[in-house]
């Protein structure tokens, strides 16, 4: 079933996109696309498609080929997407995950990842944080990793750690983009309690409501704290690290809305400006 928000201009017909995932209730990219192309007059609807891993390949071909023209990827489908395409960016490549999908004329569906741009612009541009020579801990190994890989270690920081509950996961994934600079993976068991400059949760505790079990001496007086998740109020996450006397801590509001607009970017050529939905965002709290 699909839910979501049109914005209509006259008499035409919006051209269509969504957002695939399970569950999608929560998302606010309706909203976001909403005040983007409202903001840069461009005719679309914008709508969320819950749809379970086993009907994803065949709904997902099915909205394409009800005319739908770019759809937004999120969990737990961003690496199904990338095998659904027919040709992946270089990013996406190398992420191996997919979190949009653009429909061209010739039928091509074109994968794209752009939440390692949306972090990068969170964090640089929107928080001023400073990530080369930093060490950063990240926890998760999924697709929400993948994507933003490539990007963070494209800034050269000292040292990238990470950790999930599956060792393997990590290792493997960290195995994956050695290339690129000094990475390394372990187990949530096995981490040793020393300060990190930078510490990403992409695990999904704050949408389960807990927090991973980890030891104390991870977070030091000069440590920002980022969870990738995003809501009203703090999250597990957060609030974990301000009892542990984080220097800051933020959520994904910013990477949500600025991964949406290189998404906008790709679908209708224009990137939108983001700070008018930042702020709306910000008064969610």
């Amino acid at each position: 079933m699909a839910e979501g928000l049109s914005t209509a201009f006259g008499a035409e017909t919006p051209d269509q996109y969504g957002l695939v995932g399970h569950p999608v209730a929560h998302s606010w990219s309706p909203f976001i696309h909403g005040m983007f192309a409202k903001a840069t007059s461009q005719n679309l609807a914008y709508r969320l498609f819950d749809v379970t891993p086993e009907h994803f390949r065949r709904e997902t071909l099915q909205l394409f080929a009800g005319g739908v023209r770019g759809l937004n990827v999120t969990l737990p489908h961003k690496q199904a997407a990338a095998e659904l395409v027919n040709e992946l960016t270089p990013r996406a490549a190398r992420a191996q995950a997919v979190n949009t999908i653009a429909f061209f004329e010739d039928t091509t569906l074109l994968g794209e990842n752009t939440d390692g741009l949306g972090l990068i612009a969170d964090l640089e541009g929107n928080l001023g944080l400073e990530l080369a020579g930093k060490r950063v801990l990240i926890l998760g190994a999924g697709g929400a990793v993948r994507g933003v890989l490539g990007p963070l270690l494209e800034r050269e920081p000292r040292e990238v750690l990470i950790a999930n509950r599956t060792r393997d996961r990590a290792v493997k994934l960290a195995a994956e983009f050695s290339d690129m600079a000094e990475i390394r993976g372990c187990g949530f068991a096995d981490l040793e309690g020393s300060p990190h400059d930078l510490i990403i949760n992409a695990t999904s505790a704050s949408l389960q409501g807990e927090m991973p079990p980890l030891p104390e001496g991870l977070v030091g007086a000069g440590s920002v704290c980022y969870d990738m998740a995003y809501g009203r109020g703090p999250t597990p996450f957060t609030r974990w690290a301000r009892s542990l006397r984080a220097a800051a801590t933020h959520k994904g509001w910013g990477m949500l809305v600025e991964q949406a607009a290189e998404s906008f970017l790709l679908w209708r050529g224009i990137r939108p400006n983001t700070r008018p939905v930042l702020e709306a965002l910000a008064r969610q709290g």
